[in-house]
């Protein structure tokens, strides 16, 4: 199957429009950093999904495995991050707001998408999985290629870490045919970052414009928000919004986050207050 030449109507109108759009968060997962355990049960998550999209998500963001960034979250099976998803995943998507599917296993995003997801998020940008890049291809779908690390180099540049790592992802994605406008890039906050590195991503998000393409950005409850004001991850609030507006002053084109309506509220009190100087 040939790759579309754009990405769908939908993600289109969503990066147009003036300001970033807002993906909620949904993990059905036992221990994912901020929120683990909370929605695993179908009735929880299907109420979280219903009141993220009420508050105004543009997406909603699923997984079923914790891909926290620090060290604790537990490896699971195909069979059972599939398990996770099968009483919520059509469910999720018959809401009617465009279904991201969070998971590195090509298995778990080709079966997500026979059930109406929309976009795959890859936590590791097309280069663990080696099926990842030809799914995607086959399935004309758009792709969320996120900056990763094994591990911890406080000693890196992490620009010039990330930009060798999109390259590498990009060429990846060119040899599979996926479209390039159908790829979306996210520096990975957190991920095999330090808490400086992490907010250099931020500070610096806008030398990404080079690759010209939309960029994602997931600060939420994250880490370094901490390293700046002690705080536990459902306490961080505050520290979420202002890394999400910074990264949507610096060209975030979607905001991923777990709360959903005071990110926007904060994102469109920042427009309006813009838009009269």
């Amino acid at each position: 199957m040939v790759a579309s030449p754009h990405p769908p109507a939908w993600l289109r109108a969503l990066l147009e429009r003036r300001g970033p759009a807002v993906m909620g968060v949904l993990n059905i997962t036992p221990d994912s950093f901020s929120d683990g355990g909370q929605f695993i049960a179908p009735e929880q998550a299907l109420v979280r999904a219903r009141a993220m999209i009420a508050d105004g998500a543009d997406i909603i963001d699923i997984g079923a495995e914790s891909t926290r960034p620090y060290k604790g979250a537990k490896p699971v099976t195909a069979d059972e991050e599939l398990a996770r998803l099968k009483p919520v995943l059509a469910a999720v998507v018959a809401l009617g707001v465009p279904v991201s599917i969070d998971s590195m296993k090509s298995e778990v995003v080709a079966w997500a998408l026979d059930q109406g997801a929309a976009i795959a998020n890859d936590v590791w940008g097309l280069q663990r999985d080696a099926g990842m890049a030809a799914l995607v291809a086959a399935r004309n779908v758009p792709v969320v290629v996120m900056h990763n690390r094994d591990s911890v180099d406080p000693a890196l540049d992490i620009m010039q870490d990330m930009a060798a790592f999109f390259d590498r992802s990009l060429d990846i994605a060119a040899k599979a045919g996926i479209a390039r406008d159908g790829i979306v890039l996210d520096p990975g906050i957190g991920f095999g970052k330090t808490p400086e590195q992490s907010m250099t991503a931020l500070a610096r998000l806008d030398e990404l414009a080079a690759f010209d393409l939309p960029i994602l950005v997931g600060a939420s409850r994250k880490r370094f928000i901490a390293s700046v004001s002690p705080s536990e991850p459902q306490d961080r609030l505050g520290g979420s919004i202002a890394a999400h507006v910074i990264a949507a002053q610096r060209g975030a084109r979607i905001i991923r986050t777990h709360d959903v309506a005071a990110t926007l509220q904060a994102l469109r009190v920042t427009e309006a207050i813009e838009s009269k100087r």
